[in-house]
């Protein structure tokens, strides 16, 4: 379209927004149904999408606080749910390709296998850092027990030892130390995940609580004298 086009065009709606009795409304009116249009690729040839392209804003400053358009915020929460969607499918054992067809028809045309596959492995890190994360040097009771669970591993479903240690420190705040996965719950299985703790930062312990598993016993033995 030609500049004189584009000025004849504004021109000739402008007039019929002034004529309308709530001119604002008439336009943010207009403006949406032309946004749905290039949402739902109205008049797009079989294949291709009909894009509009990047669009580029410049937000406000104010003096207090900070402001972010309704619109950024609004699609930022949406992304958010689907990612949290997406692991949660993930740890529930749905395959990445299966994760694409979902979203292909739930009408998300633009997620790919890779982009699945680097939304989940966000959760990697998040374990590692949470593995890795130091520890008060304190706690006056930590509960230990194991539960089995059904796990993933080299293509196989395998039965495995998830270890928990459980806090409470001096103040009172309670706090999961460590979850990690043992194939045997064994009294050396038990020392090294508590020697884990250890090199974490914990170095006194006043009362372990467990079950009566030996392998727990001695390691508490062993490891924490004087608790």
């Amino acid at each position: 379209m030609a500049q004189r086009d584009y000025k004849a065009f504004l021109e000739k709606w402008l007039t019929r927004f002034l004529l309308e009795d709530v001119p604002i409304k008439a336009m943010l009116e207009w403006l949406l149904a032309e946004l749905m249009k290039e949402e739902a690729k109205v008049g797009a040839p079989k294949g291709k999408h009909s894009r509009v392209g990047s669009v580029y804003l410049v937000i406000p400053k104010v003096r207090r606080g900070g402001y972010v358009p309704f619109f950024l915020v609004t699609r930022k929460r949406s992304e958010m749910a689907l990612i949290s969607l997406i692991q949660e499918a993930f740890l529930n054992g749905v395959s990445t390709r299966k994760i694409e067809r979902l979203a292909w028809s739930l009408g998300i045309e633009s997620l790919s296998a890779s982009q699945v596959s680097e939304i989940t492995g966000e959760m990697d890190e998040r374990v590692r850092e949470f593995w890795s994360r130091p520890l008060k040097a304190e706690y006056v009771f930590v509960w230990v027990d194991a539960l089995y669970e059904k796990v993933w591993f080299e293509g196989k479903v395998m039965s495995a030892a998830i270890m928990i240690a459980y806090g409470v420190d001096e103040e009172g705040m309670r706090e999961i130390l460590a979850v990690e996965p043992m194939w045997e719950e064994t009294e050396e299985s038990w020392r090294e995940f508590m020697r884990k703790l250890k090199k974490r930062g914990v170095s006194r312990v006043r009362v372990f609580i467990s079950d009566a598993h030996r392998g727990i016993q001695a390691a508490i033995k062993k490891e924490w004298l004087g608790a």
